[in-house]
């Protein structure tokens, strides 16, 4: 195998709870991630030349930024130094995930990236290393890895693998003039929002976790970042008088998300939001993200 070609899957956060800030200075999370059906897409062929070439192509921002800086680039080179890789990679990222919206693009497209190395290089790597070395890139990044509905503790990067819900679909909208800075949005959060990790709701949190049945969506981002972007809470609402059955910011923002019961209704209610990037896409399961991630339907790494 000389190339391989992989999709990036965004995600939303169905519930996001922030707990009591930790000694590390990072703040404590319950999550539960959801995988959706919008995606960046990586390609990687070798090259004989020793090092690692990224051209990203569809996001004129990221393509005249640094290299180095990108996650997809540091992944590379993480892989690249933990494994045995002889000779180089050039890799083209093709955004659509739009960046500074909640969605995982970046943690998603450095999943990708770790992932299509092994595959590309015919390696194996223990599940605790591999994401071992996720962790070091993000919070994020280690979901990316197995996609689906999961539980998320800790800064978020120690995830449980949870019962998948039924498929659902799902209306993204992307306002084109607000992006929101995750540091910001933390900055953001008051005492009121910063709970305390004892408090009862871990056990209804828990309890939720565990049924594949509806979830109620709920995000703690959404009291602060609504305060200083009102259209954002102008969408929610326009998304649930559209006909969504739920509706919620997606992770720290500023993209907003809503439930529908089929893809025609979602379709008729991205005609609300003429003004902004719409996606109409659905909620992924385990064994999907996993076919299409790692090439089977089991997925994920395995040997020691």
């Amino acid at each position: 195998m000389q190339s391989i070609r992989v999709p990036a899957f965004a995600k939303v956060n169905l519930r996001l709870d922030v707990l009591a800030r930790r000694a590390d200075g990072y703040h404590e999370l319950r999550t539960i991630f959801q995988s959706i059906s919008l995606h960046d897409t990586l390609q990687l062929e070798r090259t004989r030349e020793r090092g690692i070439e990224l051209e990203i192509v569809g996001d004129p921002a990221l393509a005249a930024g640094a290299q180095r800086e990108n996650l997809v680039w540091r992944a590379a080179e993480a892989f690249r130094r933990r494994m045995s890789f002889p000779g180089g990679v050039h890799m083209t990222l093709k955004k659509r995930i739009p960046v500074g919206r909640g969605l995982g693009g970046g943690s998603s497209d450095a999943a990708a990236a770790l992932v299509s190395l092994l595959r590309l290089t015919k390696q194996r790597i223990a599940s605790e290393r591999l994401l071992e070395i996720a962790a070091g890139l993000g919070a994020d990044v280690p979901f990316f890895l197995f996609g689906g509905r999961a539980l998320g503790t800790s800064r978020g990067d120690e995830i449980y693998p949870l019962p998948d819900s039924r498929r659902r679909t799902l209306l993204v909208v992307s306002p084109r003039d607000t992006a929101v800075s995750t540091r910001d949005a933390y900055g953001w959060l008051d005492r009121r929002l910063t709970k305390n990790p004892g408090n009862p709701r871990l056990w209804s949190f828990c309890a939720l976790c565990w049924s594949p049945q509806e979830d109620h969506l709920s995000n703690d981002f959404e009291a602060v970042v609504f305060r200083r972007h009102p259209r954002l809470a102008r969408i929610r609402r326009a998304l649930l008088q559209g006909g969504a059955a739920e509706a919620a910011l997606a992770g720290s923002g500023s993209a907003v998300f809503g439930i529908f019961t089929n893809p025609a209704q979602a379709r008729r209610s991205a005609r609300l939001f003429p003004e902004d990037q719409v996606f109409v896409c659905s909620t992924l399961s385990r064994r999907a993200y996993a076919r299409a991630l790692w090439g089977s339907a089991a997925g994920g790494a395995s040997g020691t």
